[in-house]
C-alpha cells in the first residue's frame, strides 16, 4: 500500500480527466451497433451526442440524467473530488437543467493508495455538489487497478426551455464560456516533477488558472443563455471544441464559422505547445475532425490543436441570436468568466465548420 504522505494520483491513471474517455470515433463505432431506445416520454436520447438525456414527468416538468466518471487529473484528492463533482452536474446545466441529487461511483485500488484519499476525494464531490445546489444521496464504489470518481446526477428542466445540440440555426451567434487548454495543462503537470505546479514553479500559474476553470459551475452561464433566447448549446469536454462543435452542426443541420483569434484560452500554453506536449486524446480528437474542416491558409497547427484540445470540466458552448451575443458575453464577463463570441453557425447543411 502507497505509503508516501503526497502519492501522485494521476500516476496510477493511464490518461488525465476527461481524455481517459473512449474517442469521439471508438465511440462513434460502438453505439453506431446499438439500436437507440425510444420511449413516448424520451424527450432526448443519445442520437445528436446531448450531455444528458431528459425524461418527461407528468406534471410537465420534465427529469434530466447523466454520468460522468474519470481517472484523475490532478494529484491532489480534495482538487479531483471537486472537479470531478462540477464536471458531472455541469451535463445538466448544459441542457438547460437543475441538478437536484447524485449517485457517486469510485473505484479504487484499496492495495495501493490509502483509503483515506478516497475519503478525501468523495468528501470533496460532496461538498462541490452542495455548493451547485445539489445533493450526493449514496454511490457505489469497487476495488480497481485504477482510480476513478464521478457522479450520475438527476435534476430538472421545463422541457420549453432547454439547450440541446440540435437546436440551432443559421446566423446564430457562437459563444464560448471558460478558456481552453486543460487538455495540454494537466498532461504538462502529470510529466513534470510535483514542484512545478508550487509557487514559482514553471506551471504554477498555468495550473492554478486551470484549476479555476475547472471548478467553476456552468450553471450561471446556462441561465443567462436561456434568459436570452438561448436553444442551443453543449459543455467541451473530452472530444475538445471542434468535435463537441461537429455535434451541434450535425443535429441543428448547419454549417459553423470560427474565429481562431477570438477563442479564448488558458494564460502559458504557447511554451507546452513548441514543446509539442500534446495530449493523446487531443490528438486524437484533431484526427477525428479534420475531415469537416474547412481550415484558412494563416490558421497554424499549434491553433487547431487548442481547438482539439480535450478538456475537462470545460464550459458551454452555446449557440444563440446573434443580438443577444454581446450581453450574453458582457454579463458571464461581470460573473467572472472568460467568455467571448468565437464564431457563428452557417447555412451549410454539410455540417462543415471553417476554421480561420
Amino acid at each position: 500500500m502507497e505509503t508516501s504522505a503526497t502519492p501522485r494520483l494521476t500516476a496510477y491513471s493511464h490518461g488525465a480527466g476527461c481524455a481517459c474517455k473512449l474517442g469521439p470515433g471508438d465511440l462513434a463505432s460502438v453505439l453506431g451497433a446499438i439500436a437507440p431506445t425510444g420511449a413516448a416520454d424520451l424527450l432526448v436520447g443519445r442520437e445528436h451526442g446531448d450531455d444528458a438525456i431528459v425524461w418527461r414527468r407528468p406534471d410537465g416538468r420534465a427529469l434530466v440524467a447523466t454520468i460522468d466518471v474519470f481517472t484523475p487529473i490532478v494529484d491532489d484528492a480534495d482538487t479531483w473530488g471537486r472537479i470531478a463533482a462540477v464536471n458531472a452536474g455541469s451535463d445538466v446545466h448544459a441542457m438547460g437543467g437543475t441538478p437536484l441529487f447524485a449517485l457517486a461511483f469510485a473505484a479504487w485500488p484499496a492495495q495501493q493508495l490509502e483509503l483515506s484519499l478516497l475519503a478525501t476525494v468523495l468528501s470533496a464531490g460532496q461538498a462541490a455538489a452542495s455548493e451547485g445546489g445539489w445533493v450526493v444521496a449514496g454511490g457505489h464504489t469497487i476495488d480497481g487497478p485504477e482510480p476513478l470518481y464521478g457522479q450520475a446526477v438527476v435534476g430538472e428542466v421545463d422541457p420549453d426551455r432547454m439547450l440541446t445540440n440540435a437546436g440551432g440555426v443559421p446566423g446564430d451567434a457562437l459563444v464560448l464560456t471558460k478558456p481552453l487548454g486543460t487538455g495540454l495543462t494537466t498532461t504538462a503537470v502529470k510529466r513534470r516533477d510535483p514542484d512545478a505546479t508550487a509557487p514559482g514553479g514553471e506551471l504554477a500559474e498555468l495550473y492554478a488558472a486551470a484549476v479555476t476553470e475547472m471548478t467553476r459551475p456552468n450553471g450561471t452561464a446556462a441561465q443567462l443563455a436561456l434568459d436570452l433566447g438561448g436553444r442551443c448549446g453543449t459543455d467541451v469536454t473530452g472530444f475538445g471544441l471542434l468535435n463537441h462543435l461537429r455535434e451541434i452542426t450535425r443535429a441543428s443541420g448547419t454549417g459553423a464559422r470560427l474565429e481562431v483569434a477570438a477563442v479564448p484560452r488558458l494564460p502559458g500554453l504557447d511554451p507546452l505547445l513548441h514543446a509539442k506536449e500534446i495530449p493523446g486524446g487531443t490528438q486524437r480528437n484533431l484526427a477525428h475532425a479534420r475531415a469537416d474542416l474547412d481550415v484558412g491558409l494563416t490558421v497554424a497547427e499549434d491553433d487547431l490543436v487548442v481547438l482539439a484540445d480535450a478538456q475537462t470540466s470545460g464550459g458551454l458552448l452555446l449557440a444563440l441570436p446573434e443580438a443577444a451575443a454581446e450581453e450574453l458575453v458582457d454579463g458571464l464577463r461581470a460573473a467572472g468568466h472568460d467568455a467571448a463570441r468565437i464564431g457563428q453557425l452557417t447555412d451549410d447543411p454539410s455540417g462543415r465548420t471553417e476554421v480561420r
